[in-house]
């Protein structure tokens, strides 16, 4: 049984999971102090606090402080990249520039709905709709202001509308200043991905929706989805796996 490591670290909190084999075995998220977080993680979960492999994804610029704790936990570590070996062929003008959220949530998707189109969808700080191939083509994909952060722009750019949260009626029409904001907000993520399935190359093809928001928007789509709030995870578990049979 191989013990691993993943490490998604994300614009707002940084996504711990460790793993026996292709089982999670626990998961955290931590929103400071990262790399003591971490290793306390592993302390926990980790064979005498150390895993047989490892890997890092993050959206933001590289933390040497998180990179080096992994490293000193695991007998391997991957740094996620563009130019990291894995089983998805980015046809992406400027793969360099391609999220390591996206990438690991585009592989996380060929592995709960293998060999279909995919439409792939993570509900974060940002939204983004991806598309992905029955053969394992990234084909490309769009970056929306996610919930929150539309609430918070509604509430900063103009005089008077308040900032609301996400907890409270969505009614498909608001009836006071507060529902129409939360419902325009959120509604409007729904309608997007209404939008991106009816676009997709099969009928046949699956939305497999992920992000701390997923579940906000997942059962107010006409179509069935897969809901998988692991799904970063999932994907950065693949390409250890990928790494270590190549």
């Amino acid at each position: 049984m191989r013990q691993k490591l993943t490490i998604d670290r994300g614009n707002s909190a940084v996504k711990a999971a460790a793993w026996h084999d292709n089982h999670i075995i626990a998961t955290d998220i931590f929103h400071s102090d990262y790399a003591e977080e971490i290793a306390a993680f592993a302390r926990r979960h980790g064979i005498g606090g150390r895993f047989d492999s490892a890997i890092y994804s993050s959206v933001g610029d590289r933390a040497g402080d998180i990179v080096e704790t992994i490293e000193s936990l695991s007998g391997r570590m991957i740094e996620l990249s563009s130019h990291t070996p894995m089983p998805l062929t980015l046809d992406y003008r400027s793969p360099s520039t391609l999220g390591c959220d996206r990438i690991a949530a585009a592989v996380g998707a060929r592995v709960v709905a293998p060999d279909r189109w995919l439409l792939v969808v993570d509900c974060g700080t940002a939204v983004t709709y991806d598309l992905v191939s029955p053969d394992g083509r990234f084909v490309g994909g769009n970056i929306a202001p996610g919930i929150f952060m539309r609430l918070e722009a509604l509430n900063r750019f103009t005089a008077r509308l308040p900032l609301v949260d996400t907890d409270g009626d969505i009614p498909l029409r608001g009836y006071d200043t507060e529902t129409a904001l939360r419902s325009g907000a959120v509604m409007g993520v729904v309608a997007e991905i209404e939008y991106y399935h009816r676009h997709l190359p099969s009928p046949d093809a699956a939305t497999v929706i992920t992000g701390g928001q997923a579940a906000l928007v997942a059962d107010k789509v006409s179509f069935d989805t897969v809901v998988e709030p692991n799904l970063v995870s999932i994907g950065l578990n693949r390409i250890i796996d990928y790494n270590e049979n190549i």
